[in-house]
């Protein structure tokens, strides 16, 4: 039975005919006829008795008019307790780090949804390394954070986003490499390679080359692709890269060429073990799960 047939009925009950409760409810007389009389069909019993001036209630309507009312004070409860939850998260600050990733546009896209449900919520975003934004986790300067794997977790709750990062590397638009549909592991022995800084992307790429990493040519490392990309641009260097910080880049002169086989890692949403979270941070970590788990 729908909550809104049993508004119905109890106007018309409290106003004693079709046409005021059609009135009162701003709908017309014969639609509200029709949904009293599916109503009552429902039911398999009259609940008024009608005359020229006045429709008064059977037994059956009284029985319907005590239960109905119980059932909308429930109801009208429930919603009350549901926007006083929603009016304690109508202010604060979420600060979050972010890698540059495929998925940052899905952060993105999770922020623009929560600030419209809540105009008076506002934001810091942290972009930088992944060192740098667990540092920052540690300090608790920030209460979320979207990082890359492989990445050690250990001391974090972590939520595994399912867009998957594509490995490969940056390349000039005008290199040969760029022609290229991928990049296979006998390919990375003779070029000038800058490789980020961490243990875990070293070893990453160890793996997939399947040799020593001493046998390629490292010229130099990096925290931030950004600053290299004019030594890229200029055909000096190539770099280790995923897909997504290359197209944040929005450049021309840079092509992505991917790996083949392909290397792909995840993002994984993070905030610290133990850490005593806002009501909209907790909301806003609950609507990632709910929309990615």
């Amino acid at each position: 039975m729908e909550i809104r047939l049993l508004r119905y009925f109890l106007t018309i009950a409290e106003e004693g005919t079709i046409s005021r409760a059609a009135a009162v409810l701003h709908i017309t007389q014969p639609t509200l006829s029709r949904q009293l009389k599916n109503l009552e069909i429902q039911l398999g019993s009259p609940l008024f008795t009608r005359d020229a001036r006045q429709m008064e209630l059977t037994e059956a309507g009284l029985f319907l008019k005590s239960r109905a009312t119980e059932i909308l004070m429930l109801s009208d409860a429930t919603e009350k307790e549901f926007i006083d939850r929603k009016q304690q998260l109508f202010s604060g600050n979420i600060a979050i780090g972010c890698v540059e990733a495929d998925n940052s546009d899905t952060l993105a896209l999770m922020l623009e949804e929560f600030i419209a449900d809540y105009p008076q919520v506002t934001f810091s975003m942290f972009d930088g390394t992944s060192e740098d934004i667990r540092d920052r986790l540690d300090k608790g300067l920030l209460d979320v954070a979207i990082l890359l794997e492989p990445i050690e977790t250990s001391r974090y709750v972590k939520f595994v986003l399912p867009r998957v990062e594509r490995w490969g590397l940056a390349v000039a638009a005008t290199s040969p490499l760029a022609q290229r549909d991928w990049i296979a592991p006998q390919d990375l022995p003779n070029l000038p390679l800058v490789v980020g800084g961490r243990t875990e992307v070293r070893d990453l790429l160890t793996t997939w080359y399947g040799h020593a990493i001493d046998e390629l040519s490292i010229v130099g490392t990096m925290n931030l692709g950004f600053n290299t990309m004019p030594l890229v641009i200029d055909g000096k260097i190539v770099t280790l890269s995923i897909e997504g910080a290359i197209t944040a880049y929005h450049s021309s002169d840079v092509k992505f060429v991917p790996f083949k086989p392909e290397l792909n890692t995840n993002c994984v949403l993070t905030w610290k073990q133990g850490r005593q979270m806002s009501p909209v941070v907790t909301e806003f970590i609950r609507r990632f799960r709910e929309s990615f788990g």
